[in-house]
């Protein structure tokens, strides 16, 4: 199998199944120098971690990182960063009803097809357990963000048809977290929240969107014509489990505007440069122009419902299925601290295009 590692210079690689001893990861780019603040990585992973909440997978995992390369006394080498995040609480017995059936929507059929072998517990490979690697290269990444002065903030702006109206602008992103939901409006944290456990109490799962904002990044980043800032975003986005669609700027509300509605305009503002509207979502010709980068993700409902589904089986037999075990109503709240760490290293890996390779 391909395609298990992300980035340029700034470079993740995962391994690892959902149900096996443990999943890891590698990082190779990062800087010297850089001081790690392990305590903020394993903040991060909690975030993530599953069992936080009743609208949330109940399986119980620590998410203990343990990293065994490139740190030195709490500082970067330069070197190849190894971790581990060992498994402690699967119930692979919860997945045999389907060792031998495809489950709609999930990647057991295609995965079959493609390999002539899957690991059903959990989905193996195809596990959203993998994303807990991609949190620990996303702190680090925040971390050298840090240095320049980059925030990134995601958050979500929907779940279902319940969706936040206001401008990011108007939000207290620095809210989030202090919410199950991950939603800074709270007007409507109290809703969400009830509508996915109504949802999860059916048996059934529910999709949304998660909003992405980053403020203080350059102008210059990006590197047309494939590697656009936009388009590396936008791969980082949909490479996230559950993700189906993805919308930067005005995304595609655009589309019923003028050009004329629709340009930025220029201005001077004390001999800066800048954009009167950000329309372009701070992205223009695939480099960043200076202003906020803000961009959307559409997350489909979760695959796995506890409802009677009809299928097939590997014998190509018409067949009936239900899920059973601990799965997430909704991927949104753990999905949010994905959606940074993603955007994190991303600007990070462009950051260092454009500067040597020492802090």
């Amino acid at each position: 199998m391909a395609g298990n590692s992300f980035g340029n210079i700034f470079k993740l690689t995962t391994f690892g199944e959902s149900h096996g001893e443990a999943i890891g990861g590698i990082i190779d780019g990062c800087p010297a120098g850089l001081k790690l603040d392990l305590e903020f990585i394993q903040s991060e992973l909690s975030k993530r971690k599953p069992g936080q909440s009743r609208i949330t997978t109940q399986r119980k995992e620590d998410d203990k990182v343990e990293f065994l390369s490139g740190v030195f006394e709490g500082i970067t080498t330069g070197t190849p960063i190894g971790f581990t995040i060992k498994n402690t609480n699967q119930k692979s017995e919860d997945y045999d009803h389907i060792k031998d059936k495809f489950r709609p929507s999930h990647a057991d059929y295609t995965y079959e097809t493609k390999y002539g072998v899957r690991d059903y517990r959990g989905g193996g490979r195809s596990s959203a357990r993998e994303t807990a690697c991609r949190v620990v290269g996303g702190a680090i990444a925040k971390q050298i963000l840090n240095h320049y002065e980059i925030n990134v903030d995601a958050y979500v702006s929907q779940v279902g048809e319940l969706k936040v109206i206001k401008h990011y602008s108007e939000l207290d992103l620095t809210t989030t977290y202090n919410n199950s939901v991950r939603c800074p409006d709270e007007n409507l944290t109290e809703m969400m929240f009830n509508y996915i456990d109504k949802v999860r109490k059916a048996g059934d799962t529910i999709g949304g969107i998660i909003s992405c904002v980053i403020t203080g990044t350059p102008i210059g980043l990006g590197e047309p014509v494939f590697d656009r800032l936009e388009a590396d975003l936008a791969k980082a986005m949909l490479s996230i489990n559950a993700t189906k669609g993805f919308e930067i700027g005005s995304g595609f509300n655009g589309i019923t505007h003028k050009g004329s509605e629709h340009n930025d305009e220029f201005y001077i503002n004390n001999k800066n440069v800048e954009t009167r509207t950000n329309n372009s979502g701070g992205v223009q010709g695939g480099i960043s122009n200076g202003e906020d980068i803000f961009f959307n993700v559409a997350f489909k409902p979760v695959a796995t419902i506890m409802q009677k589904q009809n299928t097939v089986n590997n014998k190509l037999e018409e067949v009936e299925i239900a899920g059973k075990g601990r799965h997430d109503p909704c991927v949104l709240p753990r999905a949010t601290v994905i959606v940074e760490s993603m955007t994190a290293m991303v600007i990070v890996d462009h950051i260092l295009r454009n500067r040597t390779a020492k802090l």
